[in-house]
């Protein structure tokens, strides 16, 4: 089976990493003005992500990393790339339905790819 020799160590690490990566990508730090104006989102000092919207993020993140870690098994990085392009384009065709600004598609974008680096980064350093 393709899960029988998947780095899961590797792969619990790239979701963690991907998950930081987008606390840094949507802080006031980084993004979070541009993307929140770009998306129709009011930020006040007070806000907090959605809980729903968090855990959800994290399992897109593990699903994602775990098909990273099954094309590892295969050597089949094309594949990796593919998935994460495809999950790229589809966040963004989603946020382009809602009219969300360009930054604030290129924010979104850039971050699901951004993870899927790190995600293959776990895979060959792990």
């Amino acid at each position: 089976m393709e899960f029988d020799a998947v780095n899961w160590i590797a792969v619990a690490v790239g979701t963690i990493a991907a998950f930081l990566f987008g606390w840094l990508v949507y802080s006031p730090l980084l993004f979070a003005k541009t993307w929140a104006a770009g998306s129709g989102v009011e930020l006040t000092p007070e806000s907090r992500p959605p809980l729903v919207a968090m855990l959800l993020q994290i399992l897109a993140l593990f699903c994602l990393a775990s098909v990273i870690g099954v094309t590892a098994t295969i050597d089949a990085l094309l594949t990796a790339v593919l998935a994460i392009l495809a999950a790229a384009l589809l966040t963004v065709s989603n946020g382009a339905f809602c009219k969300k600004s360009g930054a604030a598609l290129m924010i979104d974008g850039g971050y699901i790819v951004g993870s899927g680096v790190l995600m293959i980064a776990a895979q060959g350093i792990l």
